[in-house]
């Protein structure tokens, strides 16, 4: 029963979709984050640096730059056998969703200490989307709906003249989250516990950093890092049971309250351009999802139920890892209306086979994309990428599952307008 628990936490890990890196980060937000399977920092040339890479904004062509973005994800059916009886198999729902996304930057100003520029970025980093209507998985996460969006304006400084910039933002996180859990948590007996919870938190003490270096003008360095940050959900919970037949405890409703961490993350990359038309970059992330230690539930009441209280008032290990991708990029410029771009990565994932759940199977996964911009004008611009993520087959046996999830992916399209002016 202590695993039921894990299905309403790790719902306050963030936004729609839960397929594209380690745990629930979603890197790809724009049409060449898709297109080049999230190495888009050290190359990053469209208004998206302003969240890629808000340092070498700065070294961009100067101007107002703006873009949006929609994407849509799609994640397959999951499916799980189980070891012990194929009464536990269970196969997950598709999801769909549609994301859209807001990147500008300014022209550079200078105050007399220098060139300046301001950027903002409206992204949803982080997704999770999971239903399973199985009896045996639905016991432990029968719906997770989360979203995040990520609002972040930043400033970049260029110390050096199309050489050397820095760049800081502050983010602000606003979370929302629908958790269901309904099913027999003792099959002898035939006791039942189920959880209905919602809850959202605005979250204002986020921030970022990044470097910016071209040491020639061909090659281009970079690094960025993302502060972690507490998700504290406030919501309200109903939880039901019926066990002791007819006692008053079976029922509560109340108030309550999570904390998850959103994990920091830090980004080295490089960028090489080979003629003026081929660029390469190589991309490392670390995601610090060593923070997410356990999930312990606060209630504005007593949980006295002896069902309830080990169902949902328990505190959970989760003990994930710290985790890598590892990225690769392409983009070619074909002619001046033409750039062509592709890309494959390799991420793991940061879930131990000890404490994996139905809410989230992860697996390690590999990414393959492609997409293409045309500029319609000198100003104007459209672009299509698309990315499919595949997830490696994982068995797992711990107090909850014992047996294997194949079938784990997801594809996201990204359709987008660049606007210059």
């Amino acid at each position: 029963m202590k695993k039921t628990l894990s299905c309403l936490v790790v719902m306050s890990l963030f936004a729609a979709g839960s397929a594209f890196a380690s745990g629930y980060r979603i890197p790809e937000q724009s049409v060449d984050a898709v297109s080049k399977a999230g190495a888009n920092i050290a190359s990053a040339s469209s208004a998206d640096a302003a969240y890629y890479n808000p340092a070498g904004a700065a070294l961009l062509r100067d101007g107002w730059l703006t873009n949006i973005n929609f994407n849509y994800i799609h994640l397959t059916k999951v499916k799980y056998t189980d070891n012990r009886s194929p009464l536990y198999n269970a196969e997950s729902r598709n999801e769909n969703f549609l994301l859209p996304t807001i990147f500008v930057l300014s022209p550079k100003f200078n105050p007399g200490i220098g060139n300046f520029r301001a950027g903002f970025s409206i992204t949803a980093p982080y997704g999770l989307a999971k239903r399973w209507d199985d009896p045996f998985p639905k016991t432990f996460a029968e719906k997770f709906s989360v979203q995040v969006f990520d609002i972040n304006p930043t400033l970049s400084y260029e110390i050096i003249p199309d050489k050397l910039a820095i760049a800081g933002g502050w983010r602000v996180l606003y979370a929302k989250a629908t958790v269901m859990s309904n099913g027999t948590v003792d099959r002898a007996t035939g006791i039942t516990a189920s959880r209905y919870m919602d809850g959202d938190t605005t979250e204002w003490g986020g921030w970022n950093v990044g470097l910016d270096w071209k040491p020639t003008k061909e090659s281009n360095l970079a690094a960025t890092y993302r502060s972690h940050v507490d998700l504290d959900y406030d919501g309200h919970a109903i939880l039901n049971t019926n066990y002791p037949p007819g006692n008053p405890t079976n029922h509560v409703t109340t108030s309550g309250n999570v904390t998850v961490p959103a994990p920091a993350v830090l980004a080295i990359s490089g960028s090489y351009t080979f003629f003026d038309k081929f660029t390469v970059e190589l991309t490392w992330d670390r995601t610090f999802w060593s923070k997410f230690d356990n999930l312990d539930f606060q209630y504005d009441k007593t949980i006295y139920n002896p069902v309830l209280h080990q169902a949902f008032n328990t505190p959970v290990n989760k003990d994930w890892d710290d985790s890598s991708a590892y990225r690769l990029g392409l983009k070619y410029a074909v002619n001046h209306q033409w750039t062509l771009m592709a890309g494959i990565a390799y991420d793991e994932s940061p879930a131990p086979d000890e404490t994996l759940g139905f809410e989230l199977p992860d697996a390690n996964a590999v990414l393959v994309s492609l997409g293409a911009r045309y500029a319609i004008t000198d100003n104007m611009e459209v672009g299509l990428g698309l990315l499919y993520d595949k997830k490696d087959t994982r068995s797992v046996r711990n107090d909850t599952i014992n047996g294997t999830f194949t079938n784990e992916a997801a594809l996201l399209v990204s359709a987008g307008f660049q606007y210059r002016f």
